[in-house]
This record gives structure tokens, C-alpha cells and sequence, in this order.
């Protein structure tokens, strides 16, 4: 049974008790209204800011006040940046003369370029006409405005669920429907085309590469022959457009100011667009911090920072770093842990921020034991109304990593926010033919599990479930998969694999759900994932291999596969009548999202789960080898130096998770990681003045471990693998049809390109699925008009805990309630009897799959989150759609 208590501490463990806890020093407290005479020119224009409430410390002052030339002002954390964007605007305006249209700046989102606009428009002195006028724009709403101006009128394709279908389409046509998944396909295409490359350029020495350059350049035929073009396009045309002098030149001259702000997260052809912009002048403000680089994945370099004034000598530094966010000791932990990395720009982050806790650490055994206790723990600080719900943020390294504390929150009604919304776990691509497999053990005749049982038998699923449907139309059969064994389009090996598979199927209720996992990864799932050089370790294929034992590390819970469909099947149902309570934005909800999508964001509370090795810093970096399909996006071949980039990117990481908090840190670090010992993250080690040794893996040549050999499902031929969002989730089912079958495989090392790496889709898991093992990069989704970050609105009031404060969200609730949106049903549970659990999940009524498990149990199962007893009782639920499982 799982510890009921959680107990933080003021050090991790493995710390001594002479450790002191890091902590920044205080910041003057000088501001414009001692710094700035009155007798000084721009006086005036600093007095003006004081009575509207914004007064600025001498960094601030000095970045303001630059004029021409360029400049890298390096903005720490929470250091107010967005400000000294906005009140340099209104310097250059109304200090120096500048006219409104003459300044350009260009940031990351809708979101934050309407935050300027309006900071900019709040200003004293400034006219709203001349805050119109200055052009606040993300890159691809810049690069829109100009291809529509120099007459490009191609209509935008930018859904991605049409793009899908396109290639889907194009796939068929060629006969490689099992060959790629078209997710990936435009990721690799967007990676291409982000380093400023034209998609006839792509390599094609191998047949592998070949077949993929036929069918991206058949999309881009089809797209062309439409008159359209994708958010990659418009960069890259706008990018070439500015090649023409014709073009560039009066842009120059109008654009005499340009500031960049998250200069940090630009790419190559961005980077090339503000370059080509500035030429003339050098007018050129960049905003920044080196050490918030955590998407080099997605193409970001960090050495667009550390060598600005190589590309601009002469160029001003000016470093913002008061912190007006965060307690000086968070601030101190993260300032200290980030200070190891040696690619860096030297700086100290100073508090100004309002005085809070000291960061308190724990080490539960596991990742159950961490989510029970985080979930408890902001429970009561809830009930004793020292936070409210929506004061918390729960920030994770992955998807898979939120795994359990996701059913936790779920099976506890805790109202929360999961950002970057995606599948329950065991609805996940790469998990869900498993699941299948399980639920056609206990019903063979599931309809809605087939579809992923032909995956795995490289079975046509489309032309698969027409042959069984008409075959069933003929003759029923009691397992509908039998009907494959007759079909003749099938040969004599793949009929004899049909007939084994539902040998496994039938055994499969027998087993408990963790070896009857493992048996199927033994028996076909491994092997039907493995394509090209298994030798090759990939950052995909570990990352699948993670998911894979988290899987497995929930399964260890249950006894009886019935047991585990069943919690599988009621936590979807429970996501999905959550689905049916949205709210708005400002609901009374827990903050839970990855790391990478908390950057820019503050919480007074935070709780950052598994900084243990293995999760932060992430185990591909704790290898002694660089993966393979990331290897093409570093700046230089591979050294020792080079070596430590993943581990200080893991670092960066770390340090933004840290300086999310204001008030509050919780951080919690599982003593075991899907079975095995973890240690405490070394980056919190490091932080108490610990020496950590390298412990990085040799990695051996072939396979490591018993699972290592998996699909690539790389989506990166330079290794940026920007998919710009267009991986949003969406598909149905069906559009996880795209297996693989192994291809010609490339012999050694060397013989393997970028654009193979990135064809090597063979894999079971979607690119929709990339949040999983890394993160969606939502700071390059600039789209136009599309709202960003939205996150969707978990709040369970219409079932919500006894006893938990939900001040706001039942408000929220009985006005709909009164209005009649919202239907109700009682309906059978079975609900801890713990206290302190308050779990519960919904009976299982008597059916013809019931009846058909030879093992059904009586009476109540055990607590699928405490482990102890559940009685039965009843509870309102609202009433939701009657399909699915």
C-alpha cells in the first residue's frame, strides 16, 4: 500500500545537513525615480511611466535608452523583459522622434505580440494611432503581410488533420501506405524547409530517401496545382522574397528599429530574416536568455546569443537580472544549478520578488507514491485555503511522465488544466494495440479493438475489416480475426501468423496484464516496431522504450487483465465526461502541463515531479552517445565539448521549472523509475555545492537492454523536427494505420542520412504522439489568428470531493446547473473507504463480456490508487455520449 503522507524536506536527499540552501542576493532598490535626474533630457519621459506605476531599475534604463546599433539585452527570468520591450517602443517615439511605423517587433506568438501592442498602447503620452502604428507581429504574420503584398494570393493550408489526408492519399497512390505516417512526413518537411532549403533539394541516395522525396514533392504538386500553401511555405517564400533588392531595400528603409523578443527560440530562416532586415542599419534590439534554450529540437540555437557580437561587432550587452518573480532561495536553487553549464553567458540573477517559502524536496519510492502525494498535499493546502486550485502548476518532463498523476486528479475529481491536452495514457498510438489486444482476450468480438490487431499482422487495416466484415455477413465467428486466415491476398506465412496471434489472444486472460504485456512485446510488438539499423540508437527509439515501461509500470498494479481494461476503460470515461465540463480560462483549476510549455508562464505554487536521472536530466542525455537523429542539428561534427550539449540542454530545462515558481517549490524525486533505482536529479546536487561523477552510459554496440531495438519514428532530418503544431492529436483511429514494414535496412553507421533517419517510419507511435517523449513546441506556433496555450478546463464540480474548497468553479457549476446545459445520471460505484483517498470508479454492469471472462470477480475490486478497500455506493455523474468502449 502506498505512504498516505508525503514529507518534504529543505534538502534532497543525498544532501548533508552542512549544505546550505543556494540563495540570490537582494536587489537595489534604486529605480528611474533615483537613477534618472530630473535635470536629465529624458526625464519627462521616465516621471510619465512613474505615475502610471512602471518604474524601471538601471538595467531596464540602460536597455531602454539604447538607440542605434545593435543590441543583446539578456533577460533573466521573470526579469521584465516584456516591459523594456514595450517602454523602449515609447522611448524611441516619444524621446527620440521615431515614427510609430518605423519599428518593427517580432515575437513567438499571437499572444504575446497582442501583449505589446496593448503595453505598448498603455503607455502615457502615446497616441492610440501611433500604437497602431508600430508593427507588433509574430515571424509568420510579418511574412503573410508580405507575400500579400508583393501579390502572392495562395489560399493558407494550414489544418493539419487535411494535410494528413492529403499525403495518406498520395502514399496510396504510390503503394506506400504502410511505409510512412504522414505526421511524420510533414515534420521532416518542416525541419527541411526551416534550415531555408527547397523541398527539390532533398537528398535521395538511398531508396528510402527516394520514396520520400516522391511523395513530399507530390504534395507540394498537389498544393501548387490548388493554389496553396502550408505556415512553412510562408517563411520560406518570404524568406527568398527578401533575397530580391527590390524588395528588401524599401523595407530597410522603412524599418529603421527592429526588436526580436525570445531571440533565443529563432531558427536559421528566421534568424536569416532578421539579419537581411537590420543589414542596412544594424538597428537591431534581440531579447533573450541563453539559458531558457530548451527547444534546439525544434530547431532553436543557442548560438544565435553566444555569438551575437561576433555577428555584430561593437554590439551593446546589457543584462536584465532583477528578478522580480520568485523568492530570493528559488531563485538561488535555480541560479546556482544552471551556473554548471559552461555554454553560457556569465550572469547572477538578483531578487526583487515578494518573500515566500523555501523550496522543499521529497523522494517517494515511485511514480505512484509521487503522484499521491503531490495530489494530496495540494488538496489540503486547498482545504486550509493557503493556495486556490488555479495557484498550482504541476509541471512534468513528458507526457508519459504525467501518466500517474494524471489518474490521480482524474479518480480524485481535483479540477485542473491539462495544457497541450492529449490522450488518456492507454488511448496513446503506441500503447493502444496492446490494450486492444487485451480487450479482444475478454471480448473477441470487440469491434472497435480489431482495427488495431491488423497493425501487427502487416495487414491492410482498411482491406482487412472489409474482408472480416463481409466474411461475418457470411458466417459470424466467435474470433472475427479467424476470418484472415482464409483470405488469399493474404500468403500462406501471414495466414499461419493469424492463427498464432489468437492463440496469444486467447492465453492473454489468463495472465496477469504486466506479463501478458511483456509476452506480446516478446511474441510481435517489439519486432513489428524495429526498422533500420538496430544498432543506431535513436532519441525515438528511447523514448518509446520509455513509454513502453511506463506502460507496463502501470499494469504492475493489477491482478487480472479484466481489472485492468476495466480502470483503463473508466478512466477514459471519466476523461471524456471532464471533456463535457469545460469551462472558461479562468476556472478554478490546477495548472498541469510539461515543462517546455510552462517557459513564459509564473505560479505561485509550483510542483516540478521526476527530477530524478533518467527523467530531468532525461536518460537520452545521459548517454555517451549523441542520438543519431540528432546529431545533423549540431553547429559542429561531434566532440567532447559537443557531447555535454544534451545534458546542459537538460540543465536549462531544469532551470525553467524552477523559475516558474514565485512563492513555492515542491520538488519530488521518485527513488525508482519504471522498476528501477533513480537517483536524485544531479542538477539538484549540483545546486547544493555536491560533485557529482559522470555516470553516463556507455552505450554497447547493437541493442541495449532487453527492449532497445524500436521504430525510429524520427521526424528530423536536421534534427530540429519542427512540426509548427501541425501534430495536433486530432486524427481518428484509423489514422494510426501507418505501420511499417522493416524496409532495405543500411549497413553500418555512416551509411544512414538525415533523410533516412527521418524515413524510418516504422513505428507504432504517431507524431501526434510527440508530446509523449519530448513536447509540441508551442512557442513557434505563430499561426495568424489561432489562440495559443489555451490548455482545456478539467473541472469536476459536478462531482466534485467533500470536504475540498471549489469556491469558483461551483459558482461556475450551479449556473449551469440552473441552466439546463448539463444532464445528470445516478449511477453504481464503488468508492474508497480511505479517508484520505476519496477514489472511486464506476461498477462494472453485468454483460455478455462479463460473462464471457471465465475469471469474473465478486464484490469490490481494491483501490486502484491506495490499494485498500472499496465499498459500494452510488454518485451523480453527468450524462455523456454512449459511444466508444
Amino acid at each position: 500500500m502506498l505512504s498516505p503522507n508525503s514529507t518534504f524536506y529543505p534538502r534532497p536527499l543525498g544532501v548533508t545537513p552542512a549544505a546550505s540552501l543556494p540563495q540570490s542576493p537582494s536587489a537595489p532598490l534604486e529605480t528611474s525615480r533615483q537613477l534618472v535626474a530630473s535635470d536629465e533630457r529624458d526625464a519627462p519621459y521616465f516621471r510619465s511611466l512613474e505615475e502610471v506605476g512602471i518604474r524601471l531599475n538601471g538595467p531596464q534604463i540602460s536597455a531602454v535608452r539604447h538607440g542605434k546599433g545593435p543590441l543583446l539585452t539578456l533577460a533573466g527570468a521573470g526579469c521584465g523583459k516584456t516591459t523594456v520591450l514595450a517602454a523602449r517602443a515609447g522611448y524611441l517615439m516619444e524621446v527620440r522622434g521615431a515614427h510609430a511605423g518605423s519599428i518593427l517587433l517580432v515575437t513567438f506568438t499571437n499572444k504575446a505580440a497582442t501583449e505589446m501592442k496593448d503595453r505598448i498602447a498603455s503607455l502615457p503620452g502615446i497616441r492610440p494611432a501611433a500604437a497602431r502604428a508600430v508593427q507588433a507581429r509574430t515571424f509568420h504574420s510579418f511574412a503573410l503581410t508580405l507575400l500579400r503584398h508583393y501579390g502572392v494570393q495562395e489560399e493558407i493550408f494550414g489544418e493539419s488533420r487535411a494535410q494528413h489526408t492529403v499525403l495518406k492519399m498520395l502514399l496510396r497512390q504510390n503503394g506506400m501506405s504502410e511505409a510512412f505516417q504522414p505526421e511524420s512526413l510533414l515534420a521532416m518537411l518542416s525541419a527541411w524547409k526551416m534550415q531555408g532549403s527547397e523541398t527539390s533539394d532533398l537528398p535521395e541516395k538511398s531508396q528510402e530517401e527516394r520514396d520520400a522525396k516522391r511523395v513530399l514533392l507530390g504534395y507540394e504538386a498537389w498544393k501548387r496545382d490548388r493554389n496553396k500553401m502550408d505556415f512553412d511555405d510562408i517563411l520560406l517564400r518570404a524568406a527568398a522574397l527578401l533575397r530580391d533588392p527590390a524588395v528588401l531595400g524599401p523595407l530597410q528603409q522603412r524599418f529603421q528599429y527592429i526588436m526580436v523578443d525570445e531571440f533565443q527560440d529563432t531558427n536559421s530562416l528566421q534568424y536569416e530574416i532578421v539579419q537581411k532586415l537590420a543589414a542596412a542599419h544594424r538597428n537591431l534590439m534581440v531579447v533573450g536568455d541563453d539559458d531558457q534554450t530548451i527547444y534546439t529540437f525544434n530547431g532553436a540555437r543557442q548560438e544565435s546569443i553566444l555569438e551575437f557580437d561576433k555577428v555584430y561587432p561593437g554590439a551593446r550587452i546589457v543584462t536584465l537580472d532583477i528578478n522580480y518573480r520568485s523568492d530570493a532561495r528559488i531563485l538561488g536553487l535555480g541560479s546556482e544549478l544552471v551556473a554548471r553549464n559552461k555554454r553560457r553567458r556569465d550572469k547572477r540573477l538578483r531578487a526583487a520578488g515578494h518573500r515566500g517559502d523555501a523550496p522543499r524536496f521529497a523522494t517517494p519510492s515511485n511514480a505512484e507514491e509521487e503522484a499521491a502525494w503531490v495530489v494530496n498535499q495540494l488538496c489540503q493546502q486547498v482545504e486550509e485555503g493557503l493556495h486556490t486550485y488555479r495557484d498550482i502548476a504541476i509541471l512534468h518532463r513528458t507526457a508519459s511522465s504525467s501518466r500517474a498523476i494524471f489518474e490521480q486528479l482524474v479518480l480524485k475529481d481535483v479540477p485542473f488544466v491539462q495544457h497541450g491536452a492529449s490522450p488518456v495514457f492507454y488511448d496513446q498510438s503506441l500503447i493502444r494495440p496492446l490494450m486492444d489486444h487485451m480487450r479482444l482476450s475478454l471480448n473477441p468480438r470487440a469491434v472497435d479493438a480489431l482495427p488495431s490487431a491488423l497493425g501487427p499482422l502487416y495487414v491492410s487495416r482498411d482491406a482487412g475489416l472489409e474482408w472480416i466484415q463481409r466474411s461475418e455477413e457470411q458466417q459470424a465467428k466467435k474470433y472475427p480475426l479467424i476470418h484472415l486466415a482464409k483470405w488469399d491476398k493474404l500468403k500462406p506465412f501471414q495466414q499461419e501468423q493469424v492463427k498464432e496471434r489468437i492463440k496469444l489472444i486467447k492465453s492473454l486472460t489468463k495472465l496477469k496484464p504486466v506479463i501478458a504485456i511483456q509476452e506480446m512485446r516478446r511474441q510481435f510488438y517489439d519486432k513489428y516496431m524495429e526498422s533500420g539499423d538496430p544498432s543506431i540508437f535513436t532519441h525515438y527509439k528511447e523514448t518509446m522504450l520509455e513509454t513502453l515501461d511506463e506502460f507496463e509500470a502501470a499494469a504492475k498494479k493489477f491482478e487480472t487483465v479484466e481489472e485492468f481494461i476495466q480502470f483503463a476503460d473508466e478512466l477514459s470515461r471519466r476523461h471524456r465526461e471532464m471533456e463535457s465540463l469545460r469551462r472558461s480560462q479562468d476556472s478554478d483549476a490546477v495548472q498541469l502541463m510539461t515543462i517546455h510549455r510552462a517557459k513564459g508562464l509564473e505560479f505561485p505554487c509550483v510542483y516540478w515531479i521526476g527530477a530524478s536521472e533518467g527523467i530531468v536530466p532525461h536518460s537520452t542525455a545521459l548517454r555517451q552517445d549523441i542520438p543519431e537523429d540528432q546529431k545533423a542539428a549540431l553547429t559542429v561534427q561531434q566532440t567532447d565539448a559537443e557531447l555535454d550539449m544534451a545534458l546542459e540542454e537538460e540543465r536549462r530545462l531544469a532551470y525553467v521549472a524552477i523559475t516558474r515558481a514565485k512563492q513555492y517549490l515542491y520538488v519530488t524525486s521518485p527513488a525508482s523509475h519504471h522498476g528501477k533505482p533513480a537517483d536524485v536529479s544531479r542538477f539538484l546536487l549540483e545546486a547544493f555545492g555536491m560533485e557529482v561523477p559522470d555516470k553516463r552510459k556507455k552505450r554497447e554496440d547493437g541493442p541495449t537492454g532487453n527492449h532497445a531495438s524500436y521504430g525510429s519514428g524520427s521526424s528530423n532530418w536536421k534534427g530540429n523536427g519542427n512540426t509548427n503544431g501541425k501534430a495536433n492529436g486530432n486524427e481518428s483511429r484509423n489514422g494510426n494505420a501507418a505501420y511499417a514494414r522493416s524496409g532495405s535496412r543500411p549497413q553500418g553507421r555512416d551509411a544512414v542520412s538525415p533523410v533516412q533517419r527521418g524515413a524510418d517510419q516504422r513505428s507504432a507511435i504517431r507524431q501526434s504522439d510527440r508530446r509523449d517523449f519530448e513536447v509540441l513546441d508551442e512557442r513557434d506556433e505563430d499561426r495568424l489568428s489561432e489562440r495559443r496555450g489555451s490548455g482545456v478546463i478539467r473541472n469536476h464540480t459536478a462531482f466534485s470531493t467533500t470536504g475540498i474548497s471549489q469556491t469558483a468553479s461551483s459558482s461556475s457549476s450551479s449556473r449551469s446547473h440552473a441552466s439546463g446545459a448539463e444532464r445528470t445520471e445516478t449511477v453504481a460505484i464503488w468508492k474508497c473507504s480511505s479517508s484520505t483517498c476519496k477514489a472511486w470508479l464506476r461498477q462494472k454492469p453485468d454483460s455478455a463480456s462479463a460473462k464471457s471472462s471465465k475469471k469474473a470477480t465478486s464484490g469490490p475490486p481494491p483501490c486502484p490508487l491506495c490499494s485498500g478497500t472499496m465499498e459500494a455506493s452510488t454518485r451523480k455523474v453527468p450524462v455523456t455520449g454512449r459511444f466508444g468502449r
